[in-house]
């Protein structure tokens, strides 16, 4: 095996949000790429998972209140990109923002605008497979904590 049939791998880090209530959940709309994901990036060298998926939602929401409420877990996401495959580990967290207001700023990250959607909206409104999954296992554990 040549490098140039080698896949990319990489770790992302990322969190379904949910707002003070816990009856919303924040989305990002990604109009150049007519998309509707969930808030999630590159783990960096010699950081955690956990560090990684608060500043990324950070960074593409423009919420910084955030609190981890509970691990979801692992997924392996497998994706040809041009003549490459790319295999991403994906770990994601249950977070809540402490508040409900607006963001204080804009998104550091202008390629995504932040909404609150109800639960049982937010799975029809995801584009990937991948991340109604992360969505299910929220909604699941936050079933639990609330019992």
């Amino acid at each position: 095996m040549n490098s140039a049939d080698a896949p990319i791998t990489y770790a992302a880090a990322g969190g379904v949000v949910t707002d003070i209530t816990g009856e919303l959940v924040l989305l990002l709309i990604r109009p150049s790429r007519d998309e509707v994901r969930l808030p999630k990036g590159h783990v960096e060298a010699g950081e955690t998972t956990s560090a990684a998926a608060l500043r990324e939602v950070t960074e593409e929401t423009g919420y910084d209140d955030l609190e981890l409420i509970a691990p979801l877990g692992n997924q392996l996401v497998a994706y040809p990109f041009g003549n490459q495959s790319v295999r991403r580990t994906e770990t994601f967290f249950l977070m809540r923002a402490r508040s409900r207001h607006e963001t204080d700023r804009p998104p550091m990250d202008e390629q995504f605008f932040p909404v609150w959607v109800a639960w049982d909206k937010a799975l029809d409104h995801l584009t990937f497979e991948a991340e109604r999954e992360w969505l299910r296992r929220a909604r699941q554990a936050f079933n639990r904590i609330a019992e």
